[in-house]
């Protein structure tokens, strides 16, 4: 069958789908919606079907990127406009089939926005929302439209014809555009694409490898898992193309295990393209040959260093190794290799059908077209997005993501994972590109945007980071395997109050010992969270040193929790509830917490009355205060009758 006939059944059946006289009911179920609960919304929609009777097509999506709406379920009724609902639980499942599908009343109350052509009276178009409207979906056009595990609906969308494309033309030229359209690795590096390719093809030897480094191992990065659960034919085609280019006959997908359900679709895709012989030998009846494996990685960080990445493939300890030669003369089992992410192939297809001309016309001059972020953190809306280079943080977390939770400070964003860098309101107004975030200490990194708020420390997030990456160290070379160990040392002695003066200076010496020493990436950017929380947070890490005091009350150590005499009432609450039994008091007794026996858990907080708000959290010097229960309306008297003055609770 030729690609024409494949094209010409895929629309077939898409548009039979699209103007079906059958409702459709679509349903976000990549690993986001899964575990807000779609897969029983999606056990009640059955249900509800079949008890009323009623003919409906259930369709499973990918991830749209609204991951503080989930679960999402779209609802496409004949002759209407697609109306897409968010926070849906099984008992509304019940209302939205009884109201709109059998009395026609679309719930505007419970919609998000519609999707198409088309409007209903109540409900703004999705994408006019401000958490869609600044995004420009280039790299996530199908997700959350397609059902990734039906290759026809990305045909009938374009996907496969730049392959195919590409077919018809000379490698040369295929890399040309590439290096035209301007587009940069989405790994971290942001190694111009086209440059690695040629680089590749030039090398000698007719065995040459492709490999997709799907090992996402960020914390609260999850862009590449979210591609791959919602359209793994991106992916699959970037891949198909570049190994035509690259000349090679052979290529790896290497995933983490974690990632079960992005593994089954990748599964069932390649299954798809040997049947319709979009891969395997002779593909499509050319010249062209390729063969593609998925090897699925332990889960250790370390193996997103592409040449660790490879010795794990070859099945030895994921460990890097010095370069040169790099992997584009000698990759996988000593053959020339290129290796990209997943982000970046899934961009190849969008620029072949499209042309390099059509993406430079987006981003900034040296960082051509779109990066998908996963925005996490105090923020209000969180998810996954996509936005031009050159959009500032300012755009990205007030106007996508709505703001701080609870209209608190906004006090730092880090970006780049634990290899980033931690930047504070002054860069709000920063374009987002590689250029102005190496610039601010930060990298671009895979795409992980954390955001944090006033009651973040930054030791403590420096410590968080740092803590990981050491732990996530190969331990292959000594500057990062101890270098880190040290580093951590000390930010547990600030944190914990043993913090001594030269402690800065010595965490700053360490930082570019280990950079500079470093044999791979991991270690050579472990350092940045420290150095950039130095950098511009430098008074909270003299206050834990100087002061034992941490002003966002959450090293544990530099934290006491006090009953306020004034406002005790005496309940008992708190001291039913103590795990340690550290409070002391009676019924209409102030209550006195005894600081040795307290393990500071929170506990007396979390039960303490709001009308009453009794018990304080506070760091810094101890508050004068009552050591003994008195009774009830006695503790001012108790002082002398003076008012107490409470400095060092939070503001």
């Amino acid at each position: 069958m030729s690609f024409a006939e494949i094209q010409k059944r895929a629309m077939a059946e898409w548009e039979m789908l699209q103007y079906s006289q059958t409702p459709r009911i679509l349903v976000g179920a990549a690993t986001c919606g899964r575990a807000a609960g779609a897969e029983a919304v999606l056990r009640a929609i059955d249900r509800e079907l079949k008890q009323r009777n009623i003919d409906a097509i259930i369709v499973q999506v990918g991830c749209i990127g609204l991951c503080y709406a989930e679960p999402l379920v779209d609802i496409i009724k004949p002759g209407h406009p697609r109306i897409c609902y968010g926070n849906i639980t099984p008992e509304i499942v019940a209302q939205l089939i009884e109201d709109y599908l059998v009395k026609d009343n679309p719930r505007p109350d419970l919609a998000l926005g519609t999707i198409g052509d088309g409007a209903v009276d109540g409900i703004p178009h999705l994408f006019d929302l401000p958490v869609l409207k600044s995004q420009l979906r280039i790299i996530l056009r199908h997700c959350g439209f397609i059902d990734p595990t039906n290759i026809m609906h990305s045909i009938a969308n374009g996907g496969y014809a730049g392959f195919v494309k590409t077919l018809g033309m000379k490698p040369e030229e295929i890399i040309e555009e590439i290096r035209r359209s301007g587009l940069r690795g989405r790994g971290g590096a942001g190694f111009p694409t086209g440059q690695k390719w040629d680089l590749c093809r030039r090398s000698p030897g007719e065995e040459k490898y492709i490999i997709c480094n799907a090992d996402e191992g960020d914390p609260g990065a999850f862009m590449n898992r979210s591609l791959l659960e919602s359209d793994p034919h991106s992916v699959l085609e970037g891949m198909l193309i570049g190994a035509y280019a690259i000349g090679a006959r052979e290529g790896y997908i290497y995933c983490r295990a974690e990632y079960p359900l992005a593994l089954e679709r990748l599964r069932i895709a390649l299954r798809q393209l040997e049947e319709y012989q979009l891969i395997g030998d002779s593909i499509l009846d050319s010249d062209f040959s390729f063969h593609l494996k998925i090897k699925e990685g332990a889960g250790a960080f370390v193996c997103g260093e592409e040449t660790a990445l490879m010795a794990s493939i070859e099945g030895k300890r994921g460990m890097p190794r010095s370069r040169p030669p790099f992997p584009a003369v000698s990759g996988l089992w000593g053959k020339p290799t290129n290796i990209n992410n997943v982000e970046t192939w899934a961009s190849i297809a969008a620029i072949m059908q499209r042309g390099a001309t059509w993406y430079t016309g987006y981003g900034t001059g040296k960082s051509k077209g779109t990066k998908t972020f996963s925005l996490v953190g105090k923020v209000e809306r969180t998810g996954l997005i996509e936005v031009p280079f050159g959009i500032t943080m300012r755009q990205i977390i007030y106007e996508i993501g709505g703001g701080i939770l609870e209209g608190k400070r906004f006090k730092a964003v880090q970006t780049g994972g634990p290899s980033g860098g931690c930047l504070p309101s002054d860069f709000l107004d920063t374009p987002v590109d590689y250029d102005s975030l190496t610039s601010a200490g930060s990298i671009m990194g895979s795409g992980g945007m954390i955001v944090m708020d006033e009651a973040t420390c930054m030791v403590d997030i420096a410590r968080f980071f740092l803590s990981f990456v050491q732990l996530e160290s190969c331990g292959k070379c000594i500057p990062c395997r101890w270098g880190t160990q040290q580093m951590l040392d000390i930010l547990e002695d600030i944190a914990n109050g043993r913090g001594r003066p030269g402690d800065i200076e010595l965490l700053q010496e360490l930082a570019e010992s280990v950079k500079d020493g470093s044999l791979c990436g991991l270690g050579q950017t472990a350092p940045n969270p420290v150095l950039t929380s130095i950098r511009y947070f430098r008074d909270e890490y003299k206050a834990h040193i100087e002061e034992k005091r941490c002003s966002a009350l959450v090293c544990n150590a530099l934290v006491s929790y006090y009953i306020d005499p004034d406002k005790c009432q005496g309940c008992v609450i708190c001291l039913r509830s103590c795990p340690a039994g550290a409070i002391r008091g009676g019924k209409r007794v102030v209550h006195v917490i005894d600081q040795d026996k307290c393990t500071k858990c929170g506990t007396c907080l979390n039960v303490c009355p709001p009308r009453f708000a009794a018990v304080v959290k506070a760091s810094g010097e101890r508050p004068a205060i009552p050591e003994e229960p008195v009774a009830v309306g006695l503790a001012s008297n108790n002082r002398g009758g003076q008012q107490q003055v409470w400095p060092l609770q939070a503001k």
